[in-house]
């Protein structure tokens, strides 16, 4: 038998719900992993392991107690370790939001993408690293080592679900969930050549954040494979009483033949004008390779996009980090990308806001009227390269967490960097679209050797299934 950390998250679940496995072993084995690699991966901010046994014991008197003919009615994620991203409350433990400026006090509830997961079986590990606030697309900050990418230590995991995916590419963890607001799951999926899921808006509990008036974020899973992803977002659906087993059941099936428009316009690329690296590109034309060998037809498609969408989202994104709640004497504890954005928002007029939100809603729907020409839109998924740790923001690339002074304090070019690494993500989350990024692409010839580059895939309101059916299709 396979180690436990080879097994898939679907393989794992059906040894679990058959015996095969406890609860303590999976749980023991997969927390002596995060012990010896951790260190090194910065992964995870805070370990439970005292928590995270005791509930697998739980599970385990569970089993015992149910009958052997009754297996089915274990719950659907019986004893599946799993972490959060320290922006979701876990009760009893400390949410730290990836921020200096916040005091430490554990959490007295489950945040809702807790309480469901939890609810379904699942077991918790720990609270895996994130940028402050969520605001980044790596997974940097003041508090803990830098979540660093499996696949090249010297590079960053992504963000702002960075430690999530960096704990599931190298196996401290069979999946796990994050949240996305502008590319959160599918950017580190991208970096770490995970298969990253954003489902459409509403669908399941929505992910945590200090605030989004735009309806941005949303939960999703992190996993090795479309069967993985669809195992945790089955979990996630049928909690709220809607299609459950309906993604894992439907992956076999293969969808119908599709008309995909492939597009590398950005709504960035007006103010940002950048050009994909050469292994974007590669990435893209293994992805029309794939999915036309699995007889689907692909075309170049042309978006428009207003060149007023960076300011609005922009002013949508940032809103929250002003209204947060921080005592005027932290303030100093803040990064310079997030201390620079909150004293904007702050500046801002409620009006500007509404105008931002308003402007948002109406590029939506333009936005959407053109994707409905196809049945998918792809575009490469990451614009770049996993980049090297510290280059965002400027600070040296030492093992640990950087002071404050260490960090180059030029909000607006980290910002651009960012937009200019990920310029395919947030207008996504604007038009509530579910999306999926797959890892079709490994890099070759140094430096950067071995790197995983990916597509993104975009579908029409209520299109998960077809998205993860689609990964399946083409070997993923």
């Amino acid at each position: 038998m396979a180690e436990i950390h080879e097994l898939s998250a679907v393989v794992l679940r059906d040894a679990l719900h058959s015996g095969r496995l406890s609860a303590r072993e999976v749980t023991e084995h997969f927390l002596a992993r995060i012990t010896a690699r951790n260190p090194g991966l910065g992964a995870f901010i805070t370990v439970t392991a005292e928590q995270a046994l005791a509930d697998a014991a739980a599970a385990d008197a569970l089993y015992t107690r149910t009958p052997h003919s009754h297996q089915p009615e274990l719950p659907r994620l019986h004893g599946m370790p799993v972490a959060f991203k320290d922006l979701t409350d876990v009760a009893g433990v400390v949410t730290t939001h990836g921020s200096a400026a916040l005091d430490r006090k554990p959490a007295t509830v489950d945040g809702a993408l807790a309480a469901v997961l939890k609810g379904a079986g699942a077991i918790s590990l720990g609270k895996t690293q994130v940028p402050e606030f969520g605001l980044t697309a790596y997974s940097e900050n003041l508090i803990a080592p830098p979540s660093r990418n499996p696949h090249a230590l010297s590079r960053s995991s992504g963000g702002s679900s960075g430690g999530s995916a960096a704990a599931v590419a190298a196996g401290l963890v069979p999946f796990a969930p994050g949240s996305d607001g502008g590319g959160s799951v599918r950017i580190p999926a991208a970096a770490c050549g995970l298969v990253g899921l954003k489902p459409g808006r509403g669908l399941v509990p929505a992910g945590e954040s200090t605030g989004d008036p735009a309806r941005l974020v949303v939960a999703g899973p992190l996993a090795r494979s479309a069967g993985d992803a669809a195992l945790m977002l089955d979990a996630l659906v049928s909690a709220q009483g809607a299609g459950a087993g309906q993604y894992l059941t439907s992956l076999p099936r293969p969808p119908r033949r599709l008309r995909i428009g492939v597009s590398l316009d950005s709504p960035w690329q007006a103010i940002f004008p950048f050009t994909p690296d050469q292994e974007a590109m590669d990435a893209l034309q293994e992805g029309v390779r794939l999915l036309e060998a699995a007889g689907h037809s692909t075309a170049e498609a042309a978006v428009r996009y207003d060149n007023r969408y960076p300011d609005a989202f922009t002013t949508a994104w940032t809103a929250g980090v002003g209204s947060a709640r921080i005592a005027p004497q932290r303030e100093a504890l803040l990064t310079p990308l997030t201390r620079t954005f909150r004293r904007r928002a702050q500046q801002r007029s409620a009006s500007k806001l509404n105008e931002a939100l308003g402007f948002l809603r109406q590029f939506e729907r333009d936005t959407v009227s053109q994707y409905a020409q196809w049945d998918l839109m792809m575009t490469p998924a990451l614009a770049q390269t996993p980049r090297p740790v510290g280059w965002f923001t400027g600070a040296s690339h030492g093992d640990g967490y950087w002071p404050a002074s260490e960090w180059a304090g030029d909000a607006d070019g980290d910002y651009r960097k960012q937009c200019e690494f990920a310029p395919w993500s947030s207008m996504v989350n604007v038009c509530g679209l579910p999306a999926i990024s797959i890892p079709v692409h490994w890099t070759e010839g140094s430096p950067g050797a071995g790197l995983p580059m990916g597509i993104q895939l975009v579908g029409p309101i209520g299109s998960e299934a077809l998205l993860l059916q689609v990964a399946a299709q083409i070997g993923f």
